[in-house]
């Protein structure tokens, strides 16, 4: 079978969101370390290797909110794709205490050759949807309750915005009138130079959003389902006020 980088759903789908999901899988590919970066399976299910739940949160939001979807097929430990690419946690080699084998003598070369098998065409499709005049990016994830060694984190979703918050001030109102603990720029800061959201809103002007799910919320279909459901109608209401 032939690997492809990128999953896409309804890309003709006339909606006003374009819904990306970055980490959305734990895939190595074939061409990387011959599909194996030398880790437990107990690691490559972890938050580590792909952030869990976002995938099906995102499919979900997809239909609701009849946008289109996509998502990124490989792990983030095979080259992140939130990351601009002279960023130095491109290509991790220490990931919340655990070792990536296959990465630890990854050099330029190696770099390279992951950018163009993976980085790089998933970028290259998510810009064209971007591109498109009507599109609102919508960057899906979820974050981990508990690192090793931290605190538990008290947010069920954190809503990251950086400079233009004229989406998220408004959605972080509306999940908090719902009863939610919400995180402001929370459990990470909203901007990274160069992440898929600067690239491809922030550097275009384009309204944006970055919504984080604690992922034993959603770790599994009803849990992604449920979330889907509770958030797409205040995605919608957040889109009206902010009159983006």
């Amino acid at each position: 079978m032939t690997y492809t980088p990128i999953f896409m759903h309804g890309e003709t789908r006339p909606g006003p969101w374009l819904i990306s999901c970055d980490h959305a899988t734990n895939t190595v590919p074939p061409q990387v370390a011959g599909g194996d970066l030398g880790l437990p399976r107990a690691d490559m299910e972890r938050h580590i290797a792909y952030d869990v739940g976002a995938y099906g949160v995102a499919q979900h939001l997809g239909e609701l909110l009849n946008a289109p979807v996509i998502a990124s097929n490989f792990s983030r430990l095979v080259i992140d794709p939130n990351r601009g690419e002279d960023d130095p946690t491109l290509l991790m080699k220490l990931y919340d205490g655990s070792i990536i084998p296959a990465n630890r003598h990854a050099g330029s070369a190696e770099i390279e050759r992951r950018l163009n098998l993976c980085y790089r065409p998933y970028h290259d499709a998510l810009g064209r949807l971007a591109g498109l005049p009507h599109a609102v990016l919508l960057s899906m994830h979820s974050f981990t309750r508990q690192l090793r060694g931290r605190a538990p984190r008290p947010w069920e979703v954190g809503v990251l915005y950086a400079g233009d918050d004229r989406l998220a001030r408004p959605l972080i109102r509306l999940l908090a009138a719902d009863g939610l603990c919400v995180g402001d720029n929370e459990p990470y800061s909203g901007h990274l130079p160069g992440d898929a959201i600067d690239k491809h809103a922030i550097a275009e002007g384009r309204p944006n959003v970055l919504i984080e799910l604690r992922n034993d919320l959603i770790a599994d279909e009803a849990g992604q389902k449920f979330w889907a459901g509770r958030l797409a109608p205040i995605l919608s209401a957040a889109l009206i006020e902010s009159g983006v």
